[in-house]
């Protein structure tokens, strides 16, 4: 099957992509290339460079697909909360403009790149999939609409399809061909590798006096390749079962900042340069994944769950790619 991956050049997208080949998929990327990056893209792979709102180009890009596997969106919560309108038209707009393609291309199943910020803040922890939903962000609202979009597509019969809930998406791929390169990067690890680097003079805690054991807040990181493979899973169960269905991605570990920060200390061999800093809007304190329903439905364990291990990769690809994928050097 020919599968179209949306915003494939991207982070979690190209990982995807390779894990869709190694699989057996046929895969076209659609990508802007505003913030994912060509020489992320395996040899072979068809690339049409376009908008999610080009009409003409994602006819183009659908031709022959059997599947959609959608990444293409806008993913920080800080500037969701200062700009929430340009949230609002990229990740439900341009995302229903993606199903009414679909539709007119006779493609009915989609795989969804979701978050676990549709949730809100955690009345329970570990967090189910049937948790509350209560977004405390533009970027988890955003996300929150388009899985209803999805919900109501599925109930009408137009569409199969499933979210996939990331927890922290973290580390690179294990044979270090692919890493992570945002523009600007505002993921936790990356930042404290390039201040134990010396590539920016210290990494900021965005507030310490949470109700923590530590006081900075607990995330729940899932190592970005085992995240792809729940992608091809999740293909899988679009052949069979219930019409919309939502999972959970997390190693069901929570670990505070400053323990994040002593694992890259420790991997790196010196002590990562910190200042604290205000907290940020719209951050929860705790949020860890009970991925329960993904282990008993997909049969998915993530393969490597150690915040250490996770940690090495991306210190690995970040020490021999100092220009991100602009070069090693």
């Amino acid at each position: 099957m020919r599968v179209l991956v949306t915003g494939g050049a991207g982070y979690i997208g190209s990982h995807a992509v390779r894990e869709l080949r190694e699989a057996g998929f046929a895969v076209t990327v659609l990508d802007d290339l505003s913030r994912g990056h060509r020489a992320a893209l395996p040899d072979g792979v068809r690339l049409v460079q376009a908008d999610l709102a080009d009409t003409s180009a994602l006819r183009d890009a659908l031709d022959g697909a059997g599947a959609v596997v959608h990444f293409a969106g806008l993913l920080s919560v800080a500037e969701s909360v200062a700009d929430p309108i340009t949230y609002y038209r990229v990740n439900v707009g341009k995302g229903v403009a993606l199903l009414e393609a679909m539709a007119r291309a006779g493609v009915g199943k989609l795989v969804f790149s979701s978050t676990c910020a549709v949730y809100g803040m955690p009345f329970r922890l570990p967090m189910d999939e049937e948790h509350p939903q209560d977004p405390i962000n533009p970027y988890g609202a955003t996300k929150r609409a388009f899985e209803r979009a999805l919900v109501d597509l599925a109930r009408a019969g137009r569409l199969r399809a499933v979210a996939l809930r990331y927890f922290n998406a973290a580390g690179c791929h294990p044979d270090g061909g692919l890493g992570e390169d945002h523009r600007p990067e505002e993921h936790l690890i990356p930042l404290a590798i390039d201040a134990v680097l010396g590539r920016r003079p210290e990494l900021v805690i965005h507030g310490d006096d949470y109700d923590t054991p530590d006081g900075t807040c607990i995330r729940d990181f899932i190592q970005v390749q085992d995240l792809a493979r729940a992608h091809v899973l999740a293909l899988a169960a679009l052949e069979g079962g219930e019409a919309f269905q939502a999972f959970n991605l997390g190693s069901e570990t929570g670990h505070s900042v400053r323990e994040v920060v002593e694992a890259v200390g420790r991997i790196a061999g010196r002590a990562v340069p910190v200042r604290v800093g205000p907290r940020r809007p719209g951050d929860p304190p705790r949020l860890v994944a009970s991925a329960a329903r993904i282990r008993s439905r997909l049969g998915f364990t993530p393969a490597l769950s150690e915040l250490d291990a996770i940690v090495e990769t991306a210190l690995r690809w970040r020490r021999d790619h100092p220009r991100g994928y602009g070069g090693p050097s």
